[in-house]
């Protein structure tokens, strides 16, 4: 009879712990599609209230439409602002804080409204054939500064108008150019330049503040702090490359011109000393400087992003933060301009720091988290945050720290069954003893019991990183749901570990990289709950090219992989070089180009192993890409079905570097997930 009682007790127990434990729903591609893109996060000039974005997916149209939305600083429900089936972005508060322009095609074509606070007196300011982006009021109200890809030869409106109805109707399509990058990304720049207008904000005739033909901003630099008015509104400060060979030069200068005065005669380059990048111009409050980032060297997109202030009596310019050795990302300037708060990516996260714009030691304010859209009001500060586990909301705290929280909750509800765990860091020994750092990610329902594949993921850039952030592109809990452990090393290259960690790739793609993710990989198949017989392997850009690399060297002992996937991969080196739009990238990482350094060339291109490709791989890669044309996937693919190597290709005719459109990135993680399933489910 007792064992009989004690035989009930114990099935009735594990009955109620089995009641009691929570049912987890798996997170899907189709739920990452139903996230809340929440960002752009603008504070009003009384400190009461924030405007900020929200993206939404529209599966059927197949495009992301984005709304505004307005909340109190105090938290609460959000209010949105804006309809339609069309989107409306950029929201930017009026100086006197009574009206809101925004950028929306509600009309057909993307151009600059204003609004009141209650969404309602909806104006359209510009009526430019060619359309309108990035608005940017003048401090006094009276001018809206935006961005418009014009024809460098015409005067007028009246002018792109006439070319671009000719163009649309000639049955010639014939791209025809005379310079280097004349292509961009996914789209031709043979014809058209992109130039900074200024309007009446009440409306009328744009006048272009950056004619000739040049690109104001230029492309690799262009953004939406790219250009700003002074504080007495008289004055405008722009980006703009005056070198004569684009695709070779990284010298993005900036320039200032008076609002009322010539542009083509007036205009001032205030950085022509330095040779790199300078961009996001922006003025202090007081008037006194004109803050910007800047990167010394010429012709390394990857080069420590300085924070620098130009003395505007002086006419002198100086680093702010010496010795900081992160990538300054966003910066804005306190009320009083005797502070700058920035934002920087440090060992996979990106703090709040500031900074005396007189100089001196930067100190961490808000940590951790991923921070992003900075903006200051007083003591309040504003900014998008996330992790790996959790989208985008709108966050506040004070300017010493304190008084941090979300401001939107817009996706809590829609998260909270999928139970998503957080990343866990990882640190590991690389190549020469160096510190390496990565994420791990496990399933939801996680039983340390069980052996689980593992897929690597492998970072483009190949300066850049994997932060712990949310992300839409390679999101490792779509991998970690289908019951995956998910390695994301930061090898050798990789942003947020100090310059020289990040110098450390260039000339050696694949040396030191290598070793620190194949270390890594080891590390992950000595855990417990891994199965070290069924490794995946994924990247996409130096990501794909790294794949490719593995792919030629799949025989290391530290461990083997199962089965790839590469999009987008740099595959062929030389062919690479001679097909890529920016020229400067090449140039730098090879030390040349393959006519004068042809041993780089030789040694790091994986097409130079083909011979040893054996592994399955699935190649993917968009038909619009410029930056790794899609030649190097059809190229690796042809290796791989001339070798009998297990493979498939996926080519998208209407996607450039990254699969954006919702259902083209369905079917792009659905053949990713079945891929990997077929080689890694036992």
């Amino acid at each position: 009879m007792k064992r009989f009682v004690y035989f009930a007790l114990a099935t009735l127990i594990l009955m109620l712990a089995s009641a009691a434990a929570p049912v987890l729903a798996q997170f899907t591609v189709a739920d990452l599609m139903k996230v809340h893109r929440v960002g752009d996060p603008q504070i009003s000039p009384d400190g009461k209230w924030v405007a900020h974005t929200v993206g939404d997916v529209n599966f059927d149209a197949n495009r992301t439409v984005t709304q505004i939305y307005l909340v109190s600083i105090d938290g609460g429900e959000a209010k949105r602002l804006t309809n339609g089936d069309r989107s409306s972005s950029s929201p930017r508060w009026s100086p006197d804080g009574k009206r809101i322009a925004f950028i929306s095609s509600r009309d057909g074509s993307s151009q600059v409204f204003t609004m009141n606070t209650q969404g309602e007196s909806i104006k359209r300011i510009t009526s430019i054939s060619t359309e309108a982006g990035n608005p940017v009021w003048s401090p006094n109200g009276n001018w809206i500064a935006f961005v418009s890809d014009v024809y460098p030869d015409c005067a007028d409106d009246a002018c792109n108008k006439r070319k671009d109805e000719a163009a649309d109707a000639s049955k010639v399509k014939a791209h025809v150019t005379d310079r280097l990058l004349y292509r961009h990304w996914v789209e031709w720049r043979d014809r058209k330049r992109t130039h900074v207008f200024v309007v009446d904000s009440d409306g009328g005739t744009a006048r272009d503040m950056t004619p000739g033909d040049h690109d104001s901003p230029p492309y690799a630099a262009s953004g939406p702090s790219d250009f700003s008015f002074s504080p007495d509104s008289k004055e405008l400060a722009y980006l703009r490359n005056p070198d004569r060979i684009e695709a070779i030069s990284t010298n993005s200068d900036v320039y200032i011109v008076p609002v009322s005065g010539d542009p083509s005669r007036d205009a001032v380059n205030i950085t022509a000393s330095n040779r790199g990048y300078d961009v996001s111009p922006t003025y202090s409050p007081d008037g006194r400087y004109i803050g910007y980032r800047s990167q010394a060297t010429e012709g390394f997109e990857a080069d420590r992003w300085r924070m620098m202030v130009y003395d505007r009596q002086a006419k002198t310019s100086r680093e702010v933060a010496r010795g900081f050795d992160l990538q300054v990302e966003d910066f804005v300037f306190s009320n009083d301009s005797q502070t700058i708060y920035l934002t920087a990516m440090d060992h996979g996260y990106a703090p709040v720091f500031k900074v005396a714009t007189s100089g001196g030691a930067v100190s961490k304010v808000v940590s951790p988290g991923f921070a992003g859209d900075l903006r200051v009001n007083g003591t309040t500060l504003i900014f998008s945050n996330s992790s790996a586990s959790r989208p985008s909301e709108i966050y506040v705290a004070n300017t010493d720290g304190s008084g941090l929280k979300p401001l939107t909750r817009t996706n809590d509800g829609y998260m909270r069954p999928f139970n998503l765990r957080a990343a866990e860091n990882m640190e590991w020994t690389g190549a020469m003893n160096t510190k390496i750092q990565g994420f791990l990610f496990k399933p939801a329902n996680f039983d340390a019991g069980k052996k689980y594949p593992v897929i690597v993921l492998i970072h483009g850039g190949p300066q850049s990183a994997f932060n712990d952030s949310w992300g839409y592109r390679w999101n490792p809990q779509i991998f970690a749901s289908q019951g995956y452990i998910v390695f994301m090393p930061n090898p050798r290259g990789s942003t947020g570990f100090g310059q020289k960690f990040t110098n450390d790739i260039t000339a050696d793609w694949g040396g030191k990289a290598y070793t620190d993710i194949m270390n890594g990989v080891a590390m992950v198949t000595k855990l417990p709950f891994v199965d070290k017989t069924r490794i995946g392997g994924a990247g996409a850009s130096y990501g794909g090219y790294m794949v490719d690399w593995i792919l030629g060297h799949n025989t290391d002992p530290r461990a083997k992989f199962t089965a790839l996937v590469s999009h987008a991969g740099v595959y062929n080196l030389e062919s690479m070089a001679g097909s890529t739009e920016e020229l400067w990238f090449v140039n730098w990482e090879f030390k040349g180009f393959p006519w004068n350094s042809p041993a780089q060339y030789n040694r790091w291109s994986p097409n130079k192993f083909a011979a040893n490709f054996k592994t399955p791989t699935l190649v993917t890669c968009g038909e619009l890409d410029f930056r790794v044309p899609y030649d190097q996937s059809l190229q690796l693919y042809t290796a791989l079905q001339l070798n009998h190597t297990d493979s498939k290709l996926i080519i998208f005719p209407d996607e450039g570097h990254w699969i954006l459109k919702p259902q083209n990135s369905e079917f792009w993680y659905r053949n990713v997930l079945e891929w990997f399933a077929k080689y890694l489910r036992p």
